[in-house]
């Protein structure tokens, strides 16, 4: 298994697995309250004009079809870019999205440093499930 060095016994199920499941989801999740911030924010003030709707829209999707792509080695680069383009985008055309980004930008720091934290434990062979008995 990649990323567990000689001597080290894999764990039975690949951990980086439910990792790449639970980025998906995240994703999915950031998505759909990105477009349910562009129907809120108009009638508080402040609403975008259809060129930052239109954008904030295509990165909505782009955040939906990057879902898909988590299996694959550049998943989640596109995802934490993604996240950076929403950041950019919120603040340039609807201040409030650049927020809910910059929300979003804590829990996919909190991931990636999990994901990092299970690779460092599984490379040590300290996984729970990598223990006998």
């Amino acid at each position: 298994m990649p990323g567990v060095p000689e001597g080290v016994r894999p764990p039975p199920k690949d951990p980086m697995k439910g990792a790449r499941g639970v980025f998906a989801a995240t994703l999915i999740l950031e998505a759909i309250v990105v477009l349910l911030a562009l129907l809120v924010v108009p009638r508080f003030g402040g609403g975008s004009s259809g060129l930052g709707a239109g954008v904030v829209g295509a990165l909505a999707l782009a955040m939906i079809l990057a879902s898909g792509v988590q299996r694959r080695s550049w998943g989640l680069p596109a995802a934490l870019v993604l996240q950076v383009l929403l950041i950019v985008a919120g603040f340039v055309f609807v201040p409030a999205l650049g927020i809910v980004g910059l929300v979003f930008a804590v829990v996919w720091a909190v991931l990636v440093w999990m994901r990092r934290e299970v690779a460092r434990r599984m490379a040590a062979g300290t996984l729970p499930s990598q223990q006998d008995g």
